[in-house]
């Protein structure tokens, strides 16, 4: 008979394993020694004491779920409630009812980890759904639509809630989205409208002007020229694409009736001599509202001195381009003025500013840094490339960043 500390074998080759409980049968052994069957036996125990210990270090370093490891303990306790290995067999029970402990507080720990992912998550939505709600009031199209788009990438890399709640909140910020959409269409239908019924006015003033253009009935013909100019500048502005040349057809109307009337009043040479004076004097009152730093007060001086001139009348055909031309180089200047007023506070065409610019800052900064690795690389030829492109960037930046100013920054 032969035997160890944890098991035995007896003289009809029964082998033994010792527990709490007494000892348990672990098999019958005929093919060699004593010695071989426990060493045989033994080397079972080492066996799952090694799948113990593997067990145990995936359950402790890698997102091996509950259920699976519930399994794979289950399989070894039957190995080892089965009595087939020689050794402390209630030191492996031990060890797997620790792991078992264990992997319950896995299970508890990553519960919790859920639930705190799941909270964090409905707080994102219900944070983006509060902006987009925001949002759907701003008037800044271009800067909120941009943002809107954002938000939705960043709801799209969010973790999904609870069906109802997802549902629930999903509806709240595809109603923002859609209520700023709408507002915006409306927005620029207005715009649209309001353009296409300034081209409509215009057009029939052009009509009126043109048909004017060969009377002879010279008072109320220049009276009601004036009236149709009035009416012009309260129409507002057209299509960028349309304003132009009814202007020009307008303002040719007008010329070729005043022409015809300078024409037959030669004898008024003096008189139109006079005018020119006059109006020479209004361009210099003019003039000096240049450069234009008020203006609105410069808008509304304009004004006074557009009616003094409209009043006087005509000059010297050949001397009305130069005295005009002074005058227009004013009125210019204040357009120019108002339109840089408005690009100052338009915030959809500053945003878009910024938008180039940053764009184009990028461009200068990444082609720089592309020059300085290929001289470091001795590439001069590439460098040297570079650089010329780096020369045309540039000049679009420092552009764009002229432009900018004119927004105030």
């Amino acid at each position: 008979m032969s035997s160890d500390p944890w098991g035995r074998v007896d003289e009809t080759g029964t082998v033994y394993v010792r527990t709490a409980d007494g000892e348990q049968v672990v098999g019958s052994w005929q093919a060699g020694s004593p010695e071989e069957a426990l060493a045989y036996f033994e080397r079972k125990y080492e066996g799952l004491v090694v799948e113990i210990g593997l067990l145990e270090k995936r359950v402790q370093t890698t997102d091996l779920s509950a259920k699976d490891a519930q399994v794979a303990i289950d399989h070894l306790r039957e190995q080892v409630d089965a009595h087939h290995a020689v050794g402390d067999l209630d030191a492996l029970r031990a060890r797997l009812d620790k792991l078992v402990a264990t992997v319950e507080a896995r299970r508890e720990e990553r519960k919790q980890q859920r639930a705190k992912q799941s909270d964090e998550a409905r707080k994102a939505k219900e944070d983006l759904v509060t902006e987009a709600e925001q949002l759907a009031q701003s008037d800044q199209w271009r800067a909120a639509g941009e943002r809107l788009r954002a938000l939705v990438d960043t709801w799209k890399g969010l973790p999904r809630l609870d069906r109802k709640s997802d549902d629930e909140l999903w509806h709240r910020f595809s109603h923002a989205r859609s209520a700023f959409s709408k507002r915006r269409k409306a927005h620029f239908a207005q715009l649209d409208a309001q353009r296409e019924e300034a081209r409509r006015t215009k057009e029939r003033l052009v009509a009126e002007a043109e048909a004017l253009s060969g009377s002879t009935d010279w008072g109320p013909t220049a009276a009601r020229y004036r009236e149709l100019m009035a009416e012009w500048k309260a129409a507002g502005r057209a299509q960028r694409e349309h304003e132009d040349d009814l202007w020009n057809r307008f303002r040719g109307a007008q010329d070729v009736f005043f022409a015809a009337r300078s024409s037959v009043f030669a004898e008024r040479d003096a008189e139109q001599a006079e005018n020119l004076k006059l109006k020479e004097e209004l361009a210099e009152e003019a003039e000096k509202l240049l450069p234009i730093e008020d203006l609105k007060a410069s808008r509304a001086a304009f004004r006074s001195i557009n009616e003094r001139w409209e009043a006087i009348g005509h000059v010297p055909r050949d001397a009305r381009p130069k005295v005009e031309g002074r005058m227009h180089a004013v009125e210019r200047a204040i357009q120019e003025a108002e339109e840089a007023e408005w690009r100052r506070t338009n915030p959809e065409a500053r945003a878009r500013a910024e938008g180039l610019t940053g764009q184009l800052q990028a461009a200068v900064d990444k082609l720089k840094g592309q020059i300085e690795q290929a001289r470091a690389q001795g590439n001069t030829a590439k460098a040297d490339k570079l650089e010329r492109e780096l020369e045309g960037r540039q000049a679009l930046l420092d552009q764009a960043l002229k432009g900018l100013q004119e927004f105030g920054g």
